[in-house]
């Protein structure tokens, strides 16, 4: 999620509680037990958000986790291709040394 789509988020939300706030004393709820109301609705945003950003930090799900999860997948990918494109292209002789290079240091 971004800065400005949380930003957004937060003012729709300050919005409908300024507006539910207003127009509380018109449906006959008086003004403490709007603030009343209106304070417990927030408390219970709140702690929802920090409940779902601690899930998401023990679950590993951050947006930052999941951006370098997708960029190590595909730099794996390039530098794999590349590597086989390189070891395609040496003479036999030299593949089958590495092969066995490798196989002696695992």
């Amino acid at each position: 999620m971004t800065k400005g789509k949380v930003i957004q988020i937060g003012l729709f939300i300050s919005l409908i509680g300024l507006i539910s706030y207003k127009f509380a004393p018109q449906i006959g709820i008086d003004n403490f037990t709007a603030t009343t109301l209106s304070s417990c609705i927030l408390i219970l945003i709140v702690i929802t958000w920090v409940t779902s950003y601690v899930y998401r930090v023990v679950n590993g799900k951050m947006t930052f986790m999941e951006q370098r999860k997708r960029y190590r997948k595909e730099y794996e990918k390039v530098v794999n291709d590349k590597l086989e494109t390189k070891f395609n292209a040496l003479p036999k002789e030299e593949q089958q040394k590495l092969m066995q290079d490798l196989e002696k240091n695992p």
